[in-house]
């Protein structure tokens, strides 16, 4: 496993980081020993990054029910802002307040059995909440009391262009993969220049890439991105390209130096070891086949927004 410094923050991290939506939206409590495997698959195969969030229904009881005895083995990070997990009835008018906030790093902390978050990100709130600045003053409130180590911000498109620019962030954690390229234009330079660590979510694009045309439900995310994806392949062959989509999705997102960490989430424990398997042998990806996966993205691209 290959290691970087994450921006400024001096956290030592592996390019490759587990996120954790998916085990904690897909498994039940009664489920806690696959989503244990998942998670000791990565950490015990050099994953040292856990990405969860407050409002990913399960996920914190997980990390606090399978890894918590191995805490100095990994960096962990949350993201906080929702009243309430969805399995528990999130009340939107509760969302985005200071109070909000600080409670939800105090849950956060309850439920994953720690002492401190390493980061602690806002999940994706608007600008006008950004600017507000009282959810900005909680996660540094929690920071001085020593709750989190890292204050961050995840999201996409303006909101996460103002979050980098204002300097009051660690790190930032945004889309980027082969179909959805929006950020290296201006957002991951900017994140770059002010020295904040980059994670990278949906890197494999959803799987869309030489995904088959007829899936059934094609919806969210995954549907939004098929015709993105369908576009660019129809443009022919990409020069030099490995065989292995998965690669190519990967090779594409890590080639680029701004992104210091692409998470992959699954709930399926061989899953997460075939990818770990990949980055074993050694993801790279060609200059010719970066720049003509650029080119095809500029030139279809009208109005590809960050998908959130």
């Amino acid at each position: 496993m290959e290691y970087r410094t994450l921006g400024k923050t001096g956290l030592s991290v592996s390019r490759l980081g587990a996120g954790l939506s998916e085990i904690g939206q897909e498994l039940s409590l009664d489920e806690t020993e696959q989503a244990g495997q998942v998670l000791n698959t990565a950490l015990d195969n050099g994953i040292n990054l856990l990405d969860t969030a407050s409002c990913y229904v399960n996920s914190e009881e997980f990390v606090g029910a399978t890894v918590a005895h191995r805490r100095d083995d990994y960096v962990l990070a949350t993201k906080a802002g929702h009243s309430r997990s969805a399995r528990d009835g999130r009340d939107p008018a509760l969302d985005w307040t200071y109070e909000t906030v600080a409670m939800s790093v105090d849950r956060s902390l309850d439920r994953m059995r720690t002492d401190h978050i390493d980061i602690v990100q806002l999940h994706s709130c608007n600008r006008e909440i950004l600017e507000r600045g009282d959810v900005v003053r909680a996660l540094q409130d929690a920071r001085d009391a020593g709750k989190t180590r890292f204050i961050g911000y995840s999201g996409d498109n303006d909101e996460a262009l103002w979050a980098v620019r204002s300097g009051l962030f660690d790190t930032l954690q945004t889309s980027f993969n082969l179909v959805d390229q929006r950020a290296r234009r201006e957002l991951l330079p900017a994140a770059v220049e002010r020295g904040m660590g980059v994670l990278i979510k949906r890197p494999m694009a959803n799987g869309t890439w030489g995904a088959s045309p007829d899936r059934p439900n094609a919806t969210g995310h995954w549907g939004r991105m098929l015709p993105r994806a369908q576009a660019m392949e129809a443009l022919g062959p990409v020069p030099d390209a490995p065989e292995d989509r998965i690669e190519l999705a990967f090779g594409f997102t890590l080639s680029y130096d701004a992104v210091d960490v692409a998470l992959t989430g699954t709930k399926n424990p061989r899953h997460m070891a075939a990818n770990l398997e990949l980055f074993e042998r050694g993801i790279s990806l060609g200059a010719k086949s970066v720049a003509e996966l650029e080119r095809r993205f500029d030139q279809l691209d009208d109005g590809w927004v960050q998908l959130e």
